[in-house]
C-alpha cells in the first residue's frame, strides 16, 4: 500500500509556505516604518489556506470549483481572495505611511508562533510515518 504524503501531512505543508511569505511581508512593513507614503501589506491567511484545501480536494478527484471552459473566469487572479491586501491603519500618519510598528511586531510574533506550531505538527506526522515504515 502506497503512502500518500499529501494525506499524511495535510494542509500544514502549504501553511508553512504561506506563513513564510507572510513573515517576509511583515518584515518588509517593519523595514519601511519610516518611509513616507509606504502602504503596509499583508496576506489573508484564512483565504489562502481555504484555497489550498480546495485545490487538494480538486486534485484528488473531489468536488469543488473547476473551470470547464476556457471562457470561464479563472479562480486565481489578482482579485482572488488570497492576494496581497493593504492594511488599514488604526491611526494614519501625516506622511501617508500606514505601518503601525506595534501591530506589525505583534503580527510577526503571532505568525512566528503559528509557524512553529505547524512545523511541530509536521515533525510529529513525519515521525509517525517513520515509525510506521519501520514496523514498530
Amino acid at each position: 500500500m502506497a503512502i500518500s504524503f499529501d494525506n499524511a501531512l495535510g494542509v500544514h505543508e502549504k501553511a508553512l509556505l504561506i506563513r513564510e511569505q507572510r513573515a517576509e511581508l511583515i518584515a518588509n512593513n517593519l523595514a519601511n516604518v519610516d518611509t513616507p507614503n509606504f502602504k503596509a501589506r499583508d496576506l489573508d491567511f484564512k483565504s489562502l489556506v481555504r484555497d489550498a484545501i480546495a485545490s487538494r480536494t480538486n486534485a484528488s478527484g473531489g468536488s469543488g470549483m473547476q473551470r470547464t471552459n476556457e471562457g470561464h473566469v479563472s479562480l486565481g487572479g489578482p482579485e482572488a481572495p488570497g492576494s496581497l491586501l493593504y492594511r488599514v491603519p488604526m491611526q494614519p500618519s501625516l506622511d501617508g505611511n500606514t505601518v503601525d510598528e506595534n501591530i506589525e511586531m505583534a503580527n510577526f510574533s503571532r505568525n512566528s508562533l503559528d509557524f512553529q506550531a505547524s512545523l511541530t505538527f509536521l515533525q510529529s506526522s513525519l515521525r509517525g510515518l517513520k515509525t510506521a515504515l519501520r514496523g514498530e
